[in-house]
């Protein structure tokens, strides 16, 4: 993909992606990271694509203006640890401390540390949603992986392999828990057939809310960085 800027105060970069698949000139804002891409069809210029997206300017700069900013994690920050903002002390300690409305960190490197124990508590609680709905399902998943993934909560490999991203943590109990059953059922029901959410109702009942929460609420979860590389 190919960098570009649209002009004006600041300039904003606009990534070019080339697709075989699309019909038409598209632009997107991520609301993740604010990153803009532009993507192209098969015969059409750069500078078409290029004059579309300045034609769209406005309209760009309005998203990324409406889009909440990034929250690093160090003192006096607000986090939310299961769905519970808790505030960000940095104090001389060695060990990372869960308060019900506080999360004490050492003042070197507090947001490597909370990261550490944030993802070390996801392990925990993803385990035994897994543990819990593999067990009603009758099907043993082989392995839990844990990643920062941006496209997907969690995904569930042929092979049984769970992978989840860590940021679930972040969320209310009751979302991360619906993530768990959802994959888990992927274990009987390799798609997304009404067989597959009427698994996934068994095990976790009524999903409708947590699905919304996550399509609506989920991107904020992405807007905590732990370091300079996210």
């Amino acid at each position: 993909m190919a960098e570009h800027h649209l002009p004006g105060s600041p300039p904003v970069p606009v990534l070019l992606r080339r697709s075989a698949r699309a019909r038409r000139i598209s632009l997107r804002v991520s609301q993740l990271d604010g990153r803009v891409t532009l993507t192209v069809p098969r015969g059409v210029s750069e500078a078409e694509a290029l004059s579309f997206a300045v034609s769209k300017s406005d309209w760009v700069r309005g998203h990324l203006a409406s889009r909440a900013g990034d929250v690093i994690v160090g003192d006096g920050a607000i986090l939310p640890v299961e769905g519970r903002p808790r505030q960000v002390v940095c104090q001389a300690t060695r060990r990372v401390r869960l308060d019900p409305d506080a999360l004490v960190l050492p003042r070197d490197q507090p947001g490597t540390r909370a990261r550490t124990f944030l993802r070390q508590m996801a392990r925990d609680r993803l385990a035994a949603a897994s543990d819990r709905h593999a067990q009603a399902l009758g099907r043993p998943y082989t392995r839990i992986t844990l990643r920062d993934t941006r496209s997907r909560w969690g995904s569930c490999s042929s092979a049984g392999a769970l992978m989840y991203s860590w940021r679930l943590v972040l969320a209310p109990p009751e979302i991360l828990d619906y993530v768990a059953a959802h994959e888990v059922a992927h274990l009987a029901e390799m798609n997304h057939s009404p067989a597959f959410w009427a698994l996934v109702e068994r095990l976790y009942g009524p999903y409708a809310a947590a699905r919304d929460w996550l399509r609506t609420e989920g991107s904020a979860l992405h807007r905590y960085r732990f370091d300079p590389e996210g």
